[in-house]
């Protein structure tokens, strides 16, 4: 699946903004000249419908290219001089006013195309743009399983204020989910910086202190770039070694990762680290945790958009009473890391209506087939 994640649930973005229009908006005008045809031939007396005539134009610019929008307004101009056919006998001042409103409307279609095009080329390239900083999610990374939920809080964008990362080095496979201060598109810069940090990390350092003190210093970096900048982020490292008989957990003030075992939900009791960015992650290392896992064992990371999560009365969502509530009520999700993020994002927007910040969600598991690894350094994309 994709990692930035589930945008099965991004809203679409709108025919004004250059999507195909919806099937009404092209249906309009054939339906609007037919019905006139229809009750002028249907009527015994002529009925003042010319002025509709008028309306077929314009709407055809907004579905239809210029070649299709002259055809309309040819036919309109058709029908309006056609003798005998009754619509209200116009003069030659109300053929010449749609034949004007006809031609401006063949305009307005030609510079609405190029408009179309040149926003389908610019979404294009950002879409581009944006998955090179978060690509897809792999299946497997070593010997783990990886299933990711990924949502940005600004409407139409793909990649906002969280950030993720699975990667194998030398000592197994290490991932990243962390939170950026801000979202949306002014938070894409630093996502990018600290990905790119941690992909380099993962290959020449010895444990996750070291990881973390790398991303420390390039916030600490590009922070000093920009005086009045304020650049911090919260992160979980995690590291599984190749058989995945434990996981090594460091945070940097980030939520600690919940392991579901069975229907039990355990929120992994850690110290959380200072944040990154603030030069101290290589100074004053965080502490780091070491858990067992067993067979079948699920180790959920997330940001804090789905803890924090609101309903109408202000209350939090209760992630783990929920997790454990949907493992109960259906086993089989401990066996679909992917489903199981899309029930708790399904769960978590009936709770809190409309979620405002970036939501990150991601499960690992122990990969039960064989399967060839990932070689070092390969890239997802």
């Amino acid at each position: 699946m994709r990692a930035a994640a589930s945008r099965r649930d991004q809203e679409e973005w709108g025919w004004l903004r250059g999507a195909p229009p919806p099937h009404w908006v092209r249906g309009a005008p054939p339906v609007l000249l037919a019905l006139i045809c229809v009750v002028q031939l249907a009527t015994p007396k002529p009925v003042d419908l010319g002025f509709l005539l008028a309306a077929v134009p314009p709407l055809a610019a907004l579905a239809y290219g210029p070649a299709a929008t002259a055809i309309f307004g040819g036919a309109c101009i058709a029908l309006i001089a056609l003798p005998g056919f009754g619509l209200d006998r116009p003069g030659e001042s109300d053929a010449a006013t749609v034949a004007f409103v006809a031609l401006l409307s063949v305009l307005f279609s030609w510079l609405r195309s190029r408009r179309d095009a040149q926003l389908v080329t610019v979404r294009t390239v950002a879409e581009a743009a944006q998955l090179a900083v978060l690509p897809p999610l792999p299946e497997k990374v070593g010997t783990v399983r990886c299933a990711g939920l990924y949502q940005a809080a600004q409407r139409g964008t793909l990649v906002g204020g969280d950030f993720f990362d699975v990667r194998r080095g030398p000592c197994g496979t290490r991932a990243l989910v962390g939170d950026v201060q801000g979202h949306g598109l002014a938070a894409v810069g630093t996502v990018a910086s600290l990905l790119g940090a941690f992909r380099e990390a993962v290959l020449d350092q010895p444990d996750l202190d070291g990881v973390a003190a790398r991303l420390d210093r390039r916030l600490v970096v590009d922070s000093a770039e920009d005086e009045h900048a304020e650049l911090f982020a919260t992160a979980v490292l995690l590291e599984f070694p190749d058989d995945f008989s434990a996981v090594r957990v460091v945070s940097c003030g980030h939520p600690p990762p919940l392991l579901l075992r069975g229907a039990e939900v355990t929120e992994l009791a850690m110290a959380p680290g200072a944040p990154l960015g603030l030069g101290i992650a290589g100074v004053a290392p965080p502490e780091q945790l070491t858990v067992p896992l067993l067979a079948g064992d699920l180790l959920l990371a997330l940001t804090d958009g789905v803890s924090e999560a609101r309903d109408a009365s202000g209350a939090f969502y209760p992630l783990p009473e929920r997790l454990s509530a949907l493992a109960k009520a259906d086993t089989s999700l401990l066996d679909d890391p992917v489903e199981l993020t899309a029930r708790i994002w399904q769960d978590v927007k009936r709770h809190a209506g409309r979620v405002r910040d970036d939501v990150t969600m991601m499960v690992f598991v122990r990969d039960p087939g064989p399967g060839p690894e990932l070689e070092l350094g390969r890239d997802w994309s």
